[in-house]
């Protein structure tokens, strides 16, 4: 692995975790927000994201297993691994409650209203780190793996996150009042993704090989299904836009599906 090829990686993974700063800056400068166009591009990522995990991550992944392991076991480890992802970042959600779950996206025009907080504007902050940190390890190693691959799921991550800054700034302004803190908080909470890509880096890297590389595209898979189907889809629905968000599905895997076939 030559460290240009870390470099970038490094360098997608944090460009995709500072979108949420976008989202933030939009809480405080639109007046409402655009739902047509976040419905669309939600669908559009959830496309990206599903159509790279079952068209190329996974039968990737199968195919180095099964070198390795045969038929049967190669297939059960890809299983295991696409299962485990799926585990993973379901806990995550498991474990925040519902009330300060950055996924639960408020509207821009929520600035606006009074509502009362049931924690800080910090908890949300941390929270959002926390559901950053595997999307952070997804984004670096499909990266390790093939920049043609890699550069659609950061645009697709990077377009998730920018609503996700938004669902941050706005409880975050309202606990503390600071327009200022709010955008910063958000911003910072955006850097877990690079932080995850990090700690991939130092504690996997080291032990690199074929197989592992393997595993690790199947969880990624799992990680981006579950955040497509769990996240992305139901956010789009709840502005309100189903048709849009469909169409986006649609072209997000037709993009996907145009990327791999020009760069097979």
């Amino acid at each position: 692995m030559d460290n240009q090829t870390v470099l970038v990686a490094l360098l997608l993974t944090l460009f995709a975790g500072l979108c949420t700063g976008i989202g933030s800056l939009t809480a405080f400068l639109a007046k409402r927000t655009n739902t047509s166009f976040l419905s669309f591009s939600l669908g559009l990522s959830a496309g990206v994201m599903i159509y790279v995990s079952f068209m190329e991550l996974m039968p990737n992944s199968l195919g180095s297993l099964t070198g390795a392991f045969g038929n049967k076991m190669g297939m059960l480890y890809m299983i295991l691994g696409f299962f485990g992802g799926i585990v993973l970042i379901s806990l995550i959600d498991f474990l925040v409650p519902k009330s300060q779950n950055p996924h639960e996206i408020h509207g821009v025009e929520e600035m606006n209203t009074n509502y009362r907080l049931k924690q800080t504007g910090m908890v949300t902050a941390i929270t959002i780190a926390i559901h950053n940190f595997p999307e952070g390890i997804a984004t670096f190693m499909s990266a390790l793996n093939s920049f043609e691959v890699a550069i659609p799921i950061t645009a697709a991550i990077a377009i998730h996150n920018i609503p996700e800054g938004i669902a941050v700034s706005v409880p975050i302004y309202h606990a503390t009042g600071s327009k200022k803190k709010a955008f910063w908080l958000s911003f910072a909470s955006g850097l877990a993704e690079p932080l995850g890509a990090v700690i991939a880096f130092l504690f996997l890297l080291p032990f690199w090989n074929p197989v592992l590389d393997a595993l690790i595209l199947s969880v990624v898979a799992g990680i981006m299904v579950f955040i497509s189907l769990d996240e992305l889809l139901p956010t789009a629905e709840k502005y309100g836009k189903h048709h849009l968000s469909i169409i986006g599905l649609i072209v997000g895997m037709a993009i996907m599906a145009l990327s791999l076939y020009l760069f097979v």
